[in-house]
């Protein structure tokens, strides 16, 4: 199995005239948190979308270059975006729980995709909760509305939901920051876990959350990749001096 999971080869994206992303080419690894890094408005979430296709919803967005996921291209007109996006799972800034109760929280995507049903779809939505860390504290509050969970439990939730069909990678656009410290800390401690059976991109304007929990780290400025490489490395003996100076905060 190749370990690069994510191929992209000079991608360029463009808002009508404006081009927000400029030749990026980047690899990821599986198994992998790789944490994007950059001003506001540099291209990290926009580079984020385009690995689902999200962009596409969109009016005006011209994408051109290559990018491959598990050896297929995804930005060719053939692909099943609904497929895409099972593979491809976001979790957003904001976390997004439907109006239903908890169970259908998780069993939505379940049931959409006709993926299981009674008892297996039971056992699918106690695992998921599992995997996040809230079947204990949720078990006995199933048929509650998941909008009465307090933010942590709400981000952990959509985890949940996006776990719960199996996808393959997980996108996080600065998951945490409408989180306090004690329930950042609960999503990051819970991402070090997920990366053993999920690649893992964030995307984060908190270098120490960067520098704490990821193991690769691209620095974004101005819709070019500047800097890509392990983590350490970047944060230590950066390569280029446009991302010492936004690591030391000098700009950004």
């Amino acid at each position: 199995m190749d370990e690069k999971i994510i191929k992209v080869s000079d991608l360029d994206l463009f808002y009508g005239h404006f081009q927000a992303l400029i030749k990026i080419n980047l690899e990821i690894e599986r198994n992998k948190i790789t944490a994007l890094i950059g001003p506001s408005g540099c291209g990290k979430s926009t580079f984020l979308r385009c690995l689902n296709r999200m962009n596409d919803l969109i009016d005006g967005v011209k994408i051109t270059g290559d990018i491959e996921i598990g050896g297929k291209d995804i930005l060719h007109n053939g692909v099943d975006l609904v497929e895409l996006r099972k593979k491809v799972g976001m979790v957003f800034q904001r976390p997004n729980p439907f109006p239903l109760s908890i169970f259908e929280n998780v069993a939505y995507g379940l049931r959409v995709h006709h993926m299981a049903k009674g008892k297996e779809l039971e056992e699918i939505v106690k695992s998921s909760l599992e995997s996040v860390q809230l079947w204990d504290e949720l078990k006995d509050k199933l048929k509650n509305n998941a909008l009465t969970l307090t933010l942590d439990q709400q981000q952990r939730l959509c985890i949940a939901r996006l776990i719960a069909v199996k996808p393959d990678i997980l996108l996080m656009d600065e998951p945490c920051s409408a989180l306090d410290p004690i329930a950042t800390q609960k999503i990051e401690e819970l991402m070090r876990i997920l990366k053993m059976k999920y690649t893992i991109l964030i995307v984060t304007h908190n270098m120490q959350q960067a520098a704490r929990v990821s193991d690769l780290t691209g620095f974004f400025l101005l819709g070019q990749l500047i800097e890509f490489g392990l983590t350490k490395k970047i944060f230590t003996v950066p390569t280029e001096k446009r991302t010492e100076e936004y690591i030391t905060g000098r700009y950004g």
